[in-house]
């Protein structure tokens, strides 16, 4: 399954979650970040989906990739559009761009935001088994979280922080071994792009502070609880982030409680040396601990909530501004 099930009780982590406490106003000077605006951010996830399904070797992919460079471009990133091949699960040669945006590319301290932009070839988690080999439109399983992205890469370039910011959006991140595949399975076989960025990064001996990957962050009623391996890898950025969600007022949006351990694009740039959080959806309710359309035809724009995208958005940035 993609990025693993959501797993409760790990038993290759032994720490504890550490809940950390919000940092009072008061205490530190806090520098007030740019609104972030979830109208722009749903109006680019709209413009993804208008593109078709974003699957490697396709046209639809190709004209999808050329705008997201254009836009990063656009806001004044140094952008770079990383090609190159990577080999599918059953073989299949699938050629892949990671599109990145580097704003303030000579400053030393640098912050890394990441998210996928493809979309899945499979909707191999349909209630319906007639669907499983049909693609999904990915609305909130990608199109989102690079609509995000998007809005702060529009905010930096109106006005930067004191850090460098870059900007990735991974490709064949969802090409990943579907169920129904009988020639066996891997944790490998997803997030093919970032894979390959972090063997051959855009910069040589590439290194930020931190990274902050957003995946599946604009569900109506999402909630994102603690993730493992960004805990295992990356406590301090998570309560970081968690802390400054309940400074801002969106302590709902993000619990300080555990969720489950997701492999995902963080994994992979946590063992390149960038201790890294994953800012993604946990739904308690569900078998596999994604929100109810997750790999299915449902995964569309109806799901997309403007509040969620604001929670998520305006927290990311105030994180940004005050380092």
């Amino acid at each position: 399954m993609k990025r693993g099930i959501y797993i409760l009780v790990l038993l290759f982590f032994t720490f504890v979650s550490c809940k950390g406490k919000p940092v009072a106003a008061e205490a530190k000077n806090i520098i007030e970040a740019p609104d972030f605006n979830s109208d722009s951010a749903y109006f680019y996830t709209e413009k993804q989906l208008q593109f078709g399904y974003r699957i490697p070797n396709t046209k639809e992919h190709k004209a999808a990739a050329d705008f997201l460079g254009g836009e990063l471009a656009r806001y004044g990133a140094d952008t770079v559009m990383q090609r190159g091949w990577v080999t599918a699960y059953d073989g299949t040669k699938l050629d892949i761009v990671n599109i990145i945006g580097s704003f303030s590319p000579k400053k030393e301290r640098r912050v890394l935001l990441f998210a996928h932009w493809d979309s899945r070839p499979y909707a191999d988690n349909d209630p319906d088994s007639a669907n499983h080999r049909k693609p999904i439109a990915g609305a909130d399983d990608g199109a989102a979280s690079v609509a995000v992205l998007l809005e702060i890469a529009r905010q930096i370039g109106i006005k930067s922080p004191s850090v460098g910011v870059d900007i990735i959006f991974f490709d064949a991140e969802d090409y990943g071994t579907p169920y129904f595949y009988e020639g066996g399975d891997g944790e490998d076989t997803w997030a093919l792009g970032t894979q390959y960025w972090c063997d051959r990064p855009h910069i040589q001996g590439y290194r930020a502070e931190y990274g902050i990957l957003l995946d599946m962050v604009s569900g109506q009623g999402s909630r994102f609880y603690q993730e493992q391996v960004s805990m295992h890898y990356a406590s301090s950025v998570v309560r970081k982030i968690w802390d400054e969600a309940h400074r801002l007022g969106y302590g709902a949006y993000f619990p300080k409680e555990k969720g489950g351990a997701v492999t995902d694009d963080h994994l992979y740039v946590n063992r390149m040396g960038v201790p890294s959080a994953d800012i993604i959806a946990y739904d308690q309710s569900s078998d596999t601990g994604f929100p109810s359309y997750w790999h299915t035809l449902r995964d569309d724009i109806r799901n997309i909530d403007r509040n969620t995208m604001k929670a998520v958005g305006q927290t990311v940035l105030s994180v940004i501004y005050n380092e």
